[in-house]
């Protein structure tokens, strides 16, 4: 094993002692080295080694036995579809935002109002770009956009259920700020504004489904990956 750069050094702990059992290092039943002998070989403190090893003790891998030492109990990567579960529910979840988001903007389209679009555009101006800093103040500000989208759709009914659904929403927002989802930029937003200005339904459906795409697209490769 290399020693490890100094950024996220128990998260790369974790995965470096994990490469090393999926590859078959140690055989299942096999005792790892000591903490002194990984905290070495990482260049890392035995502090990080055991999180590393509470982290893979959690998820399957290792079993810790007390005044023994810590044995390899699978080399199967119980993770992966835990992740691939993950996907494919943040995968359903952007499938029906986008359902909600489509027939929204669709409506805003006939019903908008100029107060309603400057306040869009007030919004989006707001919004601006993830600068990764502050990502909660910026998922509330994303949000908040999207919010107002619905609530121009002039429907109760959709403003109640898009609140009701707010942290699952929140939580697709905060898929996108990763590195392996894309995040719709500010002109993929300005398009949805633009395109509930024409006053054309079928265009704003069009300028979700775009917004919305690349994220989807994303996921199932993913998924299928």
């Amino acid at each position: 094993m290399q020693p490890l750069s100094k950024t996220n050094l128990a998260e790369n702990a974790t995965e470096a002692i994990r490469s090393e059992i999926l590859s078959k290092r140690w055989a299942v039943g096999d005792k790892l080295p000591n903490e002194a002998t990984l905290s070495a070989m990482l260049s890392v403190s035995r502090g990080t080694i055991r999180e590393a090893v509470r982290v893979l003790a959690s998820q399957g891998l290792l079993e810790t036995r007390q005044g023994s030492g810590t044995y390899v109990l699978s080399t199967t990567d119980t993770a992966l579809p835990l992740t691939m579960a993950r996907r494919a529910g943040l995968r359903d979840l952007f499938e029906a935002r986008c359902a909600l988001d489509v027939e929204a903007a669709r409506l805003a389209a006939l019903r908008h109002t100029p107060e309603i679009l400057a306040t869009l555009r007030e919004l989006l101006a707001a919004r601006g770009n993830f600068d990764g800093r502050d990502k909660a103040a910026f998922i509330a500000r994303d949000l908040a956009f999207h919010k107002a989208v619905i609530a121009a759709s002039g429907n109760r009914a959709m403003i109640e259920i898009y609140d009701f659904f707010s942290s699952s929403i929140t939580e697709t927002i905060e898929a996108t700020l990763g590195e392996d989802i894309p995040e719709p930029d500010m002109q993929a937003h300005t398009d949805i504004v633009d395109a509930i200005a024409t006053g054309n339904a079928d265009h704003a459906d069009a300028a979700v489904r775009r917004f919305m795409a690349p994220v989807i697209t994303a996921l199932d490769r993913m998924i299928l990956s």
